[in-house]
């Protein structure tokens, strides 16, 4: 094995004392996985830790990555992602992935946090209600994405404005509002969850411009879409880079 000092170094950061099968029945592939993804790539840039480990667990959500996902989690957490903030991370994709592709992440995570024996549930971290969701949900439109977003709930044709009404109550002000992650953070990983599945470029556009307005600038999202690659790989990524190119136009 000729792996780098780097790589090793980091491998053994996310995963301490844990050696892979792989390294016996395919050590020239991980010779070459783990120089790329843990040497080239998490030295590229200043991106830190966390927010690297958070951005590949929705990227690993969008792209239905269960078993890598489920082996990134003890990584995130030994990055200092929280159980929280991982929690979080899968309950914002199911309105942007849907319950069908998040139910075996919900319980890959209680998997990893049981065997660490973390009690479940955690703290809730709700600050809706079944009345104040709506009002909240338009309030989180409009701090992410303007004032153009205020009336949006009410937008569409008659058979199908119940739609983004349930865009504006269901997915922000159900998800949106809650603690644990702030805007910042849950339009990256929303950022991630679209880039990762494709398909939704005209959405990835729209998130990408959220991103830049709240202060996740195109560098930024450069750096994201980077630190996904080995875990998506590159006809995803260079989509991606195209809807943040087109973002930073408008």
């Amino acid at each position: 094995m000729a792996l780098t000092k780097k790589a090793h170094e980091y491998h053994e950061r996310m995963f301490p004392g844990y050696e892979s099968k792989l390294l016996k029945t395919d050590p020239e592939f991980i010779e070459l996985f783990d120089n790329f993804a843990f040497d080239e790539v998490v030295n590229h840039d200043d991106l830190d830790d966390k927010t690297r480990m958070m951005a590949i667990l929705a990227s690993l959500l969008g792209c239905q990555g269960v078993d890598e996902f489920k082996a990134m989690v003890t990584a995130a957490i030994n990055f200092g992602v929280t159980p929280i903030e991982i929690k979080e991370i899968v309950y914002q994709s199911v309105a942007y992935l849907g319950i069908g592709r998040v139910f075996p992440y919900l319980h890959a995570v209680n998997d990893v946090l049981t065997n660490k024996g973390i009690d479940l549930p955690l703290k809730g971290q709700s600050t809706t209600t079944r009345v104040d969701r709506l009002e909240k949900g338009i309030q989180a439109q409009v701090d992410i994405m303007g004032d153009s977003m205020k009336e949006y709930y009410k937008s569409g044709n008659q058979e199908s404005k119940h739609i983004h009404y349930w865009l504006t109550d269901n997915c922000f002000g159900d998800y949106y509002t809650r603690t644990g992650l702030d805007y910042k953070q849950r339009e990256m990983i929303t950022f991630c969850f679209l880039l990762a599945q494709g398909g939704c470029e005209p959405q990835l556009t729209a998130h990408a411009s959220a991103n830049i307005r709240i202060g996740n600038d195109k560098a930024y999202l450069i750096k994201i879409i980077s630190q996904c690659i080995p875990f998506i790989g590159y006809p995803r990524s260079l989509n991606a880079l195209r809807c943040v190119n087109e973002a930073s136009k408008q």
